[in-house]
C-alpha cells in the first residue's frame, strides 16, 4: 500500500496507558487521521476519541478494523488479541501496526507472519527502542564500521516496579516480556545469537515464583558472527528505571544510557543531586513518537516496516530459548526452538 499525498485514515484499537501515549503522539503527525476509537469499555473509547478527535468511538474491533474509511490499523490491545487482529486487518487489505508481540506462542506467531508473506502485507511491530535516538545512533555507527569486529554486547535493564500478579499469570515470564526488548535489540545491533544460557532467581518479591517465573536474571548470549553478550534484568530498581546497552567492538564502542531526565544537576556540599526517569514512557517518549512517524514514512514511501513480523518471530524465538535455558538449567541453541 502506497499513497504519497492522501490523508491515511486510522482505526485506533486499545484505549488504556500505552493507548492514550500512541494517540497523543498521533496528533502530531501530519496527514494523518484518527477514523475510529475501539475498545470494549465504551468510556474508554470515548476518551480516546476526545484525546484523538476521532469521528467515533465504538467496542468492536474487528467493525473499527473494517471501516471503509480506515487505511491503517494500531493495535495496543491486550497481548493474547495482537494474533487475531493483525489476522483481520490484514484479511481486510489493512496496514497495520502493533505493540509487541504477535503472540506468545511460536507456532500461532508463525502462522501469523506466514500469513502477513503470503498477503505481501505491511506490518510494523513495536519494538520501540529501535527508534530512540540513541539506538538509532548506535545503530548507524555500528554499520557504518566504526566501531571495528564487533566483540562484545552488554545490556542492563531494570524495571521502577514490579507488575501486579495479574499481570505476571500472562505475560509469558519476564524473559518474553521484559528482557525481550534487550534480546530485540541485541538482534539488532550486533546480530543473531546462536546459543544462550540463562539464570533466574526470585530475589524481590514472592509473587514471581506464584507465577513461575524470575525476578531477577542474567542472561549470556553466543552471537553467530563470534561476539559474546550479556544481558541483565530486574524487576525493581528503587532509583528509577534504569536502562544501558554497550556494544564493543576492536576500534571504539558505543554507549546508550539517559540516567538523567531533566538536563540540569544540583551540586552543593562537595555533592551533586539529579532526577532519573520514572518508567519507560518517559525513559521512551521520543522512540514513542519516532516508530509511528517511521510507520507513515515507510507506509507512503512503500518501503518495509521495520521491525517487521519476521524480526519478531525471530526475537520471540531467541526469547523462548532463554526461557527454556532457565527453565532447564543448561544451554540452549536458538536453532532447538522450533514451533
Amino acid at each position: 500500500m502506497t499513497k504519497s499525498n492522501a490523508e491515511l485514515g486510522v482505526a485506533f484499537l486499545g484505549c488504556g496507558r500505552m493507548g492514550e501515549t500512541h494517540l497523543r503522539n498521533l496528533a502530531s503527525i501530519h496527514g494523518v487521521r484518527v477514523r475510529v476509537v475501539a475498545d470494549p469499555n465504551l468510556e474508554a473509547a470515548e476518551r480516546g476519541r476526545e484525546l484523538s478527535g476521532a469521528d467515533r468511538a465504538i467496542v468492536s474491533t474487528e467493525a473499527a478494523i473494517l471501516d471503509p474509511s480506515v487505511d491503517v490499523v494500531i493495535i495496543v490491545t491486550p497481548t493474547d488479541t495482537h494474533a487475531r487482529l493483525i489476522e483481520t486487518a490484514v484479511q481486510a487489505g489493512k496496514a497495520v501496526f502493533s505493540e509487541k508481540p504477535i503472540a506468545l506462542d511460536l507456532a500461532e506467531t508463525k502462522r501469523v507472519v506466514e500469513l502477513i508473506q503470503q498477503k505481501n502485507a505491511f506490518v510494523q511491530l513495536g519494538f520501540m527502542r529501535r527508534y530512540d535516538p540513541g539506538y538509532a545512533e548506535a545503530k548507524k555507527r555500528i554499520d557504518q564500521g566504526e566501531l571495528g569486529r564487533i566483540e562484545t554486547f552488554r545490556a542492563l535493564s531494570r524495571d521502577t516496579y514490579p507488575p501486579p500478579l495479574k499481570f505476571l499469570l500472562q505475560s509469558g515470564g519476564s524473559f518474553l516480556d521484559m528482557a525481550v526488548h534487550d534480546l530485540d535489540l541485541a538482534r539488532f545491533l550486533v546480530g543473531e545469537v546462536e546459543e544462550v544460557s540463562a539464570w533466574g532467581s526470585v530475589l524481590i518479591d514472592d509473587r514471581f515464583a506464584q507465577a513461575q517465573d524470575c525476578d531477577t536474571a542474567v542472561i549470556m548470549l553466543k552471537f553467530k558472527n563470534g561476539a559474546l553478550g550479556v544481558a541483565e534484568m530486574s524487576r525493581r530498581s528503587n532509583w528509577g528505571y534504569d536502562i544501558r546497552t554497550e556494544v564493543a567492538g576492536a576500534d571504539a564502542k558505543v554507549v546508550v544510557e539517559a540516567p538523567q531526565k531533566t538536563p540540569m544537576t544540583l551540586s552543593r556540599e562537595f555533592g551533586a543531586r539529579y532526577d532519573h526517569y520514572e518508567n519507560f514512557p518517559d525513559r521512551f517518549e521520543a522512540a514513542y513518537r519516532l516508530e509511528l512517524q517511521a510507520l507513515f514514512e515507510a507506509l507512503r514511501a512503500g518501503r518495509k516496516p521495520s521491525p517487521s513480523a519476521e524480526d519478531a518471530l525471530e526475537t520471540l524465538r531467541l526469547a523462548i530459548a532463554v526461557t527454556r535455558s532457565w527453565k532447564e538449567n543448561r544451554p540452549v541453541k536458538v536453532s532447538e526452538i522450533q514451533p
